[in-house]
């Protein structure tokens, strides 16, 4: 019976069929033959190993599938690209497939005809179900959903093309600020996550402590001989590994107990900071630019780069103002990219706010006054008018508005150039305000800030004292103190929000977007 069934096979269709069978078990073996759906359409497009004889093997999930009478049609994804790959597959292999469905396909790429979205195709000769999923439960449906909605479920969002995009732009522009800065000779460290000091002074730490502990009403006792935080900033540390490295940087978890229910502010983020020795707060200011500007140079570049200027803002909604939000995503990369960035001093700030308001041009739900923190609006304001859409530095604020770390402001480490205003010269000389800076960006503000640390021991207990902290030996600053007994250096350096930095980049409104699992109060 088997060889009448044979046979009846004609002997050219029986050779055909036994050399795919061959072809595809040879395949199966070969692991380098996998590639990512953005390397195989690359080499498509480019024409390289078009030979459609040849076997391509993928791996992702189905975005959406269409099943005809005859044929099906599967969008396939793995997160390499927002492009998708369509795969014409037979009926009787699309039994089970749906939204959702992780799958592996061997087949023939082939061109598509001219006028079609893509430019290439699929044909399926194999196709395995790796992990199944009821198209009628999967939360992620081919629709425009909300980002309110997608915050809902972290942990499946991240496989929709525009949270993939995300994802590939955060391990770019780590890799980017890594090369940066190696090759200057900047040596990567790993402080501690858990500390003994609030770092900013602000009283903003989470505290750990045992949950056991915790569970006990009125239990107090400390898991660690001394009360241990999460960290708010790894600038204490860096500066110990100064003193032995000439530069050196980090890139790591912050944690912030601020009660800012904000599209700006979250509980825990990725913080970038480096330590360099250095008397000049220019110097520090040139290596947050320089850094910054090849960022969004080698971001523009990218593969990322492009699919985010054709991505829409709302992960393919398809609103009307898309081409507008290209545009201004476009226009921001220009500006950092654009010629040196403007440095203004607080003072000069307030007072450019101050004529702003008189002439009408601008109101302010703050009041504007020298000595007052500079509200978002304002920073806003100054973005626009001073930065003309641009990034600006705002240097020297008054020393009752910043930590006790900073050195004082003073002819040689002041980083914007001294304005001709007798109570300006003034107002540095008596020591009111410190040689640090804020940079803004326009739309999300405050993005990086540093400053020149305060390396004399004497003047930094004296600061510790004024902002009420222990300058006493045998306080939890104590090590911190040592730096400054035993051969200090003059040092300084900057904190850049990482995770602000890649809303700017992106175009996101929220840092809660770009960020896989975010806390916020």
């Amino acid at each position: 019976m088997l060889w009448r069934s044979i046979s009846r096979v004609p002997l050219s269709q029986l050779n055909i069929k036994c050399a795919q069978e061959i072809s595809l078990r040879k395949f199966s073996k070969d692991h380098n033959a996998k590639q990512t759906i953005a390397a195989i359409l690359d080499s498509a497009k480019a024409n390289i190993h078009q030979d459609e004889r040849h076997l391509t093997e993928i791996s992702g999930h189905v975005r959406t599938i269409r099943n005809q009478k005859r044929i099906s049609f599967a969008k396939i994804g793995d997160g390499s690209t927002t492009e998708e790959l369509q795969v014409i597959i037979k009926p009787s292999e699309a039994k089970g497939i749906g939204t959702g469905t992780a799958v592996s396909i061997i087949g023939h790429l082939r061109a598509c005809p001219p006028g079609l979205n893509q430019s290439h195709e699929l044909h399926a000769e194999q196709v395995k179900i790796v992990g199944s999923a009821n198209p009628e439960t999967y939360p992620i449906q081919k629709k425009y959903h909300t980002s309110e909605y997608l915050r809902t479920v972290p942990h499946l969002r991240l496989r929709t093309p525009f949270n993939a995009l995300l994802a590939r732009l955060r391990s770019d522009c780590e890799w980017y600020i890594a090369e940066f800065l190696n090759t200057r000779s900047y040596v990567r460290v790993h402080p501690p996550l858990i500390t003994s000091s609030d770092c900013e002074g602000a009283g903003e730490v989470f505290t750990i402590r045992p949950h056991d502990k915790v569970a006990r009403e009125g239990e107090n006792e400390e898991y660690f001989r001394t009360s241990k935080y999460l960290t708010v900033s790894s600038q204490l540390h860096l500066e110990a590994y100064v003193h032995e490295h000439r530069a050196v940087w980090t890139l790591s978890p912050t944690f912030r107990a601020e009660r800012s229910d904000t599209p700006r502010h979250l509980s825990e983020f990725y913080m970038l900071e480096a330590e360099l020795r250095t008397e000049q707060l220019d110097e520090v200011m040139d290596l947050v630019e320089g850094l910054i500007r090849y960022v969004a140079t080698k971001v523009g570049n990218s593969r990322v780069g492009n699919e985010l200027l054709q991505t829409s803002i709302a992960h393919g909604a398809g609103r009307e103002d898309d081409v507008s939000q290209a545009r201004a995503l476009r226009s921001r990369l220009a500006g950092l990219k654009a010629a040196l960035w403007p440095r203004i001093t607080y003072t000069r700030a307030i007072e450019l706010l101050q004529v702003a308001v008189t002439e009408g041009r601008v109101v302010f739900q703050h009041r504007v006054a020298w000595g007052t923190s500079l509200q978002l609006e304002h920073e806003r304001h100054l973005a626009s008018a001073v930065g003309l859409g641009g990034p600006v530095f705002v240097t020297d604020y008054p020393r009752h508005l910043k930590p006790f770390y900073m050195l004082p402001s003073d002819t040689t480490s002041r980083g914007a150039q001294a304005s001709t205003d007798d109570m300006e010269g003034n107002v540095h000389k008596d020591g009111k305000t410190v040689a640090n800076f804020d940079l803004l960006l326009p739309d999300v503000a405050e993005v990086a800030g540093g400053s020149l640390r305060e390396h004399r021991l004497e003047d930094l207990v004296s600061s510790m004292r004024k902002h009420g902290l222990s300058g006493d030996k045998g306080g939890n600053l104590d090590w911190y103190l040592d730096l400054r007994r035993w051969g200090s250096v003059p040092h300084g350096g900057f904190g850049l929000g990482f995770d602000r930095l890649l809303c700017y980049l992106s175009g996101e409104e929220s840092v809660r977007d770009v960020v896989a699992w975010p806390r916020w109060v």
